[in-house]
């Protein structure tokens, strides 16, 4: 795989775009205005716990500065991943051991995943990191069809532009002998930089949970637990080159401190599949933080138990 600088990759795009003018490239090959269902992009990210509670207050003192993702209505949207890995659990592994270059494939849903049918659409998405480097190239495919290419290893169809990442994804399902794992699924609300900070996605996501059986988006009642105490949520920040001084300053000013943390492996380790490592986020390493009972006036006690890890979490 090569990687362009900039200055390549302009020039790349110009020679398409000249191309393109004149009708096309070689006999054969896919007309450049055709759309593709491939994406692909290249980002730092920076991971952080909060307190639900917390996370509204610094997303409001975000908003001054950013603009609601098009995409994200108020109140977030679901995001559901189907991971897949070795038996062994490599991916899982080399994430644990810090590998610089590491990879994971997935199929992912966004919204709710009640009726998903074969025709509903879906991502089939490879997830790499190259030194500090997140890089994400992934494809929209039919429900029915990413899991005819994923789980029963069959190529499907797809235009020119898609040929090498669909052939990619199925030389990984076939060599490493890659199979459903988990599935894990959080509400996610999103902002956008403006101006100077384009680049710039800040995304809050609370109610992590999953489950490790039933690998279906349209399973009707899925038994998914909690995989993260569900007082806490993961801020991201995500940036195509450098973090704005702002951002810096903010999470300095709250006192956030940067985590290691993987949903994935939270997950395989909360249902048992691998020894807790680590960077394992327990509820009891992290309690709410909150005035001890006998100090509250009693108007303000709970009247119920707080959320349990293995309580339900439709």
């Amino acid at each position: 795989m090569v990687f362009l600088t900039k200055a390549a990759a302009a020039r790349v795009a110009r020679g398409e775009e000249a191309r393109a003018a004149d009708g096309g490239g070689r006999e054969g090959e896919e007309p450049l205005h055709v759309a593709s269902r491939l994406h692909a992009f290249n980002r730092f990210e920076l991971k952080y716990l909060v307190p639900v509670e917390q996370a509204a207050d610094i997303r409001d003192e975000l908003a001054e500065r950013m603009d609601r993702d098009p995409h994200s209505p108020v109140g977030g949207y679901g995001v559901w991943s189907l991971y897949y890995d070795t038996p062994r659990l490599r991916f899982y592994w080399e994430k644990i051991e810090g590998l610089k270059f590491r990879r994971k494939l997935r199929i992912r849903h966004y919204g709710s995943p009640d009726g998903v049918t074969d025709d509903s659409p879906v991502c089939v998405e490879i997830k790499q990191r190259v030194n500090r480097v997140t890089q994400k190239r992934r494809i929209t495919l039919p429900y029915g069809v990413a899991r005819r290419l994923c789980d029963e290893r069959e190529m499907v169809d797809h235009s020119a532009k898609e040929s090498a990442f669909v052939q990619e994804v199925l030389e990984l399902v076939v060599r490493l002998d890659l199979r459903p794992t988990v599935i894990t699924g959080y509400q996610r609300e999103a902002l956008v930089g403006r101006d100077a900070d384009t680049g710039l996605r800040v995304t809050f996501d609370r109610r992590v949970r999953g489950r490790d059986r039933d690998f279906h988006f349209g399973v009707e009642t899925p038994e998914n637990r909690f995989t993260l105490p569900p007082h806490l949520s993961v801020m991201e920040i995500k940036v195509n080159e450098r973090t704005p001084h702002w951002i810096t300053d903010l999470a300095a000013r709250r006192d956030l401190n940067l985590v290691r943390i993987s949903k994935y492996v939270q997950s395989v380790e909360a249902f048992g599949m691998a020894p807790r490592s680590v960077f394992h986020i327990a509820e009891a390493d992290c309690p709410p933080r909150t005035t001890p009972i006998e100090e509250q006036p009693p108007q303000e006690r709970p009247t119920r138990p707080a959320a349990s890890l293995k309580a339900g979490a439709q």
